[in-house]
């Protein structure tokens, strides 16, 4: 009447992880790499410095270069609000060819006068589209030089400060 069962002793499973392990030996080092590809694609911007800071810690005249974005044209000014020259905008496109031209000139004045510049203050109108402001932050960090017969980035002002533009003269 009492069936008696027999218990087998059940062998536990072993947990077979060389799969797993061999996709994660290719995994780690693909996800690094895109990491640092990832890493130049990003600009680095500053925040501009305080011009009352600058003054009270030196008595030397604001030596800032900056590029003015207005609707219509670029303005590039040395020191900050003299201006150097404007290049205006192509049929209602910006003209980041002869933008690029003039800081080439510009940097180029600094250097043969002895002064080493990098950085810029890059200053907008409220409703810049942002398109323009990107290729003004692309031409004024660098520009296309040919150098023992390969096209290179040669270096501008990579560092790059952003503000609002001051308001605009009736002038203007």
């Amino acid at each position: 009447m009492f069936h008696r069962r027999r218990h087998r002793h059940k062998e536990e499973a072993e947990l077979d992880i060389t799969s797993f392990m061999n996709l994660m030996i290719i995994l780690v080092p693909v996800l690094l790499m895109s990491m640092v590809f990832a890493r130049i694609t990003v600009l680095d911007i500053q925040l501009p410095k305080s011009v009352t800071s600058e003054a009270s810690e030196s008595d030397e005249p604001n030596e800032r270069l900056e590029l003015v974005i207005r609707e219509d044209y670029f303005q590039v000014n040395f020191p900050a609000g003299q201006p150097v020259d404007r290049v205006p905008f192509v049929d209602g496109e910006p003209d980041t060819e002869a933008l690029s031209k003039l800081l080439q000139s510009v940097k180029q004045t600094l250097k043969n006068e002895g002064i080493e510049k990098n950085d810029i203050l890059i200053l907008s109108e409220p409703d810049t589209p942002y398109q323009t402001l990107v290729s003004a932050m692309d031409t004024a960090r660098s520009f296309k030089a040919v150098v023992a017969a390969s096209v290179v980035d040669a270096e501008l002002f990579p560092v790059i400060s952003l503000g609002d533009a001051p308001a605009q003269e009736a002038s203007e």
